[in-house]
């Protein structure tokens, strides 16, 4: 029997106008912050790449892309918080280029000449992760200097995972292209070196593993950058170039060509054409949602303005009332959905949370986790009652189930609830977060009041007495800083998620993840670890 959600919201509410006012303010500020990303290295540095004759990141990326079709950006705030400019010198995200939808992964020339840093590298293989489950082709826009050389030490190392990515793609028969716009020198140079196909613009781009200066110190050899690695040169002379663009558009032509002659299909169910819109308008989610995470809401109310029709099939709808489970369909693709209601997760909801991720491995629907936890909970009857067993189950469903994971964090979720709820280290297909959303061990608040606890413990242990305003300012200094290590901007600059987004998008993001997550077929688990009973 198909269930059509009814809504209690009242948008002329009190509550209703405070919520939105404070969303709202989320979202204006998550505008700026992305805002700083796509200014890359500043408009000095766009007008001289400009002055140049080239394109920026964004404007090759455009011209790529089908007319019309969207561009899902992700990790747009990489490195936030960190000593690199925000977006990590890269642009990556999903795309259609000729019907074909693909992982395009384009380095941002205008931020220290594209050069690789420690969250580039997270960024690009994070990029390379989501390409390789999916069973998406990738498009590399290159123009990078190669490593910043003063944090080699941090990408060193990691740094040659990228290259086992590309060759692996290619052993999977996923096909990797290289549109080469300016340097690729060093290791960068392996990016074409090891693509299916490689474009490379006349006059423009130069790929070698040693520069002119670095060949004169290490062989005493006299070289200019075209004869050394110049693209027409890899045209004519090393083989390296496939095409010889007369320009970054002509690249941009030939790059386009390549996916059209690639007879790609996907391999997955294709989506029910006819399905409705939902029956209540997005733009009410941010009425719906506290400012404050302490106060709970219902996320039926979520998921009514996210899911076709509005129609949600709740599984087990009176056990384990602070967790939402059910069935519904998302731009024609089933989904199975978790939700958070009260916040916390008691035995009840752990045990109803196994059981339903296991019916969705059975029936291959792919699972969505929204994210508004405090936890498990913790106290005397609680242990007695199984709540370790209980959540070790659920985390084992989570761990062992094989059909796609989808994650958003819509409000808290701490402790070992985040990863019973497919958090970050569980290897969701994706993961994004509002701009209210805050991820950490525990509150800020609690935390602190822990860290007292033991440190006032130990002092009485000691014989000493407690100096109770060094363990105000010290708990005032500690959930400041949770606070602001909790705060959605901090962990996405960490790439614990592909980004943080309007809640409004959340739907349209959410059907161009199933989408790409059907290019391959999806098959739940066929067993599972041992249950403890």
């Amino acid at each position: 029997m198909v269930s059509t959600a009814t809504t209690s919201v009242d948008p002329t509410s009190a509550t209703y106008l405070a919520n939105r006012e404070a969303m709202l303010e989320r979202v204006s500020d998550l505008a700026e912050q992305h805002a700083v990303a796509l200014a890359g290295g500043g408009q000095k540095y766009v007008d001289r790449h400009h002055k140049r004759g080239k394109l920026t990141a964004r404007e090759r990326i455009e011209l790529l892309l089908d007319p019309d079709s969207p561009f899902l950006e992700l990790s747009t705030l990489a490195a936030w918080g960190t000593d690199f400019a925000v977006g990590a010198s890269l642009v990556t995200g999903i795309g259609v280029v000729e019907g074909v939808e693909c992982m395009i992964i384009a380095n941002d020339p205008t931020v220290k000449g594209g050069s690789t840093n420690p969250s580039t590298l997270r960024k690009a293989g994070r990029a390379a992760q989501i390409a390789q489950e999916n069973g998406l082709p990738s498009i590399n826009l290159v123009e990078s200097g190669g490593a910043d050389l003063p944090t080699q030490k941090d990408i060193f190392i990691p740094g040659g995972r990228g290259f086992r990515d590309l060759t692996r793609a290619s052993a999977a028969r996923t096909p990797t292209i290289a549109l080469v716009f300016g340097n690729s020198t060093a290791g960068g140079a392996y990016i074409p070196g090891m693509s299916d196909y490689v474009v490379m613009v006349k006059e423009a781009a130069k790929v070698f593993l040693g520069g002119p200066p670095l060949v004169k110190m290490a062989t005493g050899e006299e070289s200019d950058d075209e004869s050394l690695g110049g693209a027409e040169m890899h045209a004519r002379t090393s083989g390296l170039a496939d095409y010889l663009a007369q320009d970054e558009r002509d690249a941009i032509r030939l790059g386009r060509s390549i996916v059209r002659r690639l007879n790609w299909r996907k391999a997955g169910a294709a989506p029910v054409s006819d399905y409705a819109e939902p029956l209540f308008d997005a733009e009410e989610i941010l009425g719906i949602v506290s400012s404050d995470l302490k106060v709970p809401f219902d996320p039926r109310e979520v998921i009514a303005r996210l899911v076709d029709g509005s129609e949600f099939d709740e599984f087990k709808p009176l056990y384990g009332s602070s967790l939402v489970t059910g069935f519904a369909q998302l731009h024609g693709y089933p989904v199975g959905i978790l939700a958070n209601a009260q916040g916390v997760l008691f035995s009840e909801e752990a045990q109803k949370a196994t059981q339903f991720i296991q019916l969705a491995n059975q029936v291959d629907t792919p699972l969505l986790f929204l994210h508004n936890t405090t936890g498990y909970m913790v106290g005397k009857e609680y242990e007695q009652g199984g709540i370790i067993k209980h959540g070790a189950q659920m985390i084992n469903a989570v761990s062992n189930s094989t059909v796609p994971h989808i994650s958003i964090v819509i409000g808290g979720s701490y402790g070992a609830g985040h990863y019973g709820m497919s958090g970050r280290a569980y290897d969701p297909r994706f993961m994004f977060s509002w701009p209210n959303a805050k991820s950490a061990v525990m509150g800020p608040a609690q935390l602190a009041g822990v860290i007292s606890l033991v440190s006032r413990q130990a002092a009485e242990a000691r014989g000493e007495t407690v100096d109770e305003e060094s363990d105000k300012a010290m708990r005032a200094f500690i959930e400041a800083q949770i606070e602001e290590q909790s705060l959605a901007y901090f962990t996405s600059g960490m790439l614990y998620d592909d980004g943080v987004i309007d809640p409004r998008d959340t739907r349209s993001i959410l059907g161009i993840c199933l989408s790409a997550i059907h290019t391959r077929p999806v098959r739940g688990a066929e067993g599972y670890g041992v249950f403890r009973p």
